[in-house]
């Protein structure tokens, strides 16, 4: 009997670690509870955190206590290692089903974890087999731990902030020292609620015609991003370094430039992303603007003139202002007879101070990455790029990955433009896909992290959608309900609207709707986020 119970317990361990290491994604997913953010997301999935059937696991424990007959045991036991092993299955097919946007990353810091939770569990462990030499005792304190395990990952996250603290100080040292020594660098950086990526990738393309320039690499935009790409990545011989700044709270930005200290700063567009952990849209205003107000005063500031939370906010410092526009004519660089088709955009560039107009072409899609473009030349303007150089560079732009990126599989277009999550930039691909000559579906699973107003702005996205889309896929229920209801609002047909549990399943269906003749585009706006992927389930 005791190989039973070791099998056992080997088997619950095995469970144990399985569901351990999906709490850590979680954990990592929520950036390791900045803003509360991880112990947020334990109360809105307490039926994920907390498996019922994990609780019917210590039940069926409990008998063995009680039991006198051998052979009543050993049957109990076999039902506890069957019943285990169910559970692991589960967990390992629900894992392969989630729709991750990036999976578990095994840094040094989740290294660290590891070691807090096996201390964890292997004190209890050790104690009750030492103290009390109980067998089924012994199997009860471990499910005990398995039922625990996401709250355990929470603690073993606190023990270590010290530690995690104390590293974080070193490299932040480390990178300051580095960039001290750098004195020819040149440090830009890129905020605002849409279009960080996008922006920071079109600006890189611009300025590498003539400089070695470094943007920090994929969505490295919190202080560990760029302590990270600062040490791991800057070059001495790189002579730009393009900061992309991302900001959940305010003060956010004002610690990400206390470590780069940037002489240039773009803000895209402000609006409401992220509004759930700001507050309201005054925080995520002077959040963004904590860049601009960050900068030295020789430093230059590109603002966008059509936005009016840049133009009406009351700016604390005397850095040089070059405005971007398109619909406002007093801006220093304005865009004009914007043409866009399925092959990319045409533009003329006003630029005021020299009073000439100069003809641009690029192979993005929308109007909307006109203001990325333009805010791209403003810089390469201001580092001394001819304009033939910027229109070359503008016309070589490559596309974003995952931002409106068009690609053909099979028969279906596919515009991915799955990192998108806000107002703006759902209405903008809703107007690129409307260019389209062809059959237009739209797959979507809502727009996340939008506080209070969330239903309002996927309500006002299904109207949108209504106009441009002959079809329409909704992934998930909890966040397109909205839009289903703004759909039928719109006029928009039923037996148009298809409803899936799985964006995997939306490929088979688009390729479905094509109609003989047409090509099919499908427009995938928005993928959710890990965080929030089993509030869908």
């Amino acid at each position: 009997m005791f190989y039973l119970y070791l099998a056992i317990f080997l088997i619950i361990l095995i469970y144990y670690f399985t569901k351990t290491r999906r709490a850590l994604h979680m954990l990592q997913q929520n950036l390791y509870n900045e803003n509360l953010r991880y112990l947020k997301w334990l109360f809105k999935n307490l039926k994920t955190a907390f498996w019922h059937l994990d609780l019917l696991g210590i039940l069926l424990i409990i008998p063995l206590f009680y039991l006198k007959s051998d052979i009543l045991c050993n049957i109990l036991l076999i039902l506890i290692a069957a019943f285990y092993i169910v559970c692991e299955y589960r967990t390992i097919m629900h894992g392969k089903n989630d729709q991750n946007k990036k999976p578990l990353v095994t840094t040094a810091r989740i290294k660290r974890l590891w070691v807090t939770l096996l201390i964890f569990y292997m004190i209890p462990l050790v104690l009750t087999y030492v103290l009390l030499e109980r067998a089924a005792l012994f199997l009860l304190v471990t499910s005990i731990l398995v039922v625990f395990s996401y709250v355990l990952v929470y603690f073993a996250n606190i023990i270590n902030y010290p530690i995690e603290r104390l590293v974080t100080l070193h490299f932040a040292h480390k990178a300051k020292r580095k960039l001290n020594q750098m004195n020819h660098l040149k440090v830009i950086g890129i905020t605002g609620s849409y279009g960080k990526t996008s922006s920071k990738n079109i600006l890189n393309d611009i300025l590498s015609v003539k400089y070695i320039s470094r943007p920090s690499p994929k969505n490295f935009n919190t202080y560990n991003g760029l302590m990270i790409t600062v040490n791991n990545y800057l070059d001495k011989f790189d002579e730009v370094f393009i900061a992309e700044m991302g900001a959940y709270t305010r003060g956010d930005i004002k610690i990400l430039c206390d470590l780069v200290h940037p002489k240039y700063g773009i803000l895209t567009t402000i609006g409401t992303a992220h509004l759930s952990s700001f507050g309201s849209e005054e925080n995520i205003q002077k959040t963004k603007f904590e860049l601009i107000e960050s900068l030295p005063e020789d430093g230059v500031a590109v603002l966008n003139r059509d936005d009016p939370k840049q133009v009406d906010y009351p700016l604390q410092n005397k850095v040089r202002k070059i405005w971007i526009g398109i619909e406002n004519d007093e801006a220093d660089l304005c865009a004009k007879n914007i043409r866009c088709t399925n092959k990319g955009t045409s533009f003329d560039l006003y630029v005021k101070s020299r009073k000439e107009t100069y003809p641009f072409e690029t192979k993005l899609l929308g109007s909307h990455s006109v203001y990325n473009i333009l805010a791209g030349i403003a810089l390469g303007l201001e580092f001394g790029i001819r304009i033939q150089e910027l229109q070359n560079a503008v016309r070589k732009v490559k596309t974003v990955e995952h931002r409106l990126e068009l690609k053909k599989l099979g028969p279906m277009y596919q515009i991915d433009d799955a990192y998108n999550s806000n107002p703006v930039g759902a209405k903008m691909a809703c107007e690129v896909l409307g260019m389209m000559d062809g059959t237009k579906v739209v797959v979507t699973p809502g727009m996340t992290e939008l506080g209070k107003k969330e239903a309002e702005y996927n309500r006002t996205f299904g109207k949108q959608i209504a106009e441009v889309a002959d079809y329409v896929i909704l992934v998930g229920k909890k966040h397109t309900e909205p839009i289903y209801e703004g759909l039928i609002e719109s006029g928009f047909k039923k037996e148009y609207i298809y409803r899936l549990n799985d964006v995997r399943e939306a490929y088979p269906l688009v390729n479905q709707l094509k109609e003989k003749g047409q090509d099919i585009y499908a427009l995938f706006e928005n993928d959710l986020p890990d965080s929030l992927l089993t509030n869908e389930e």
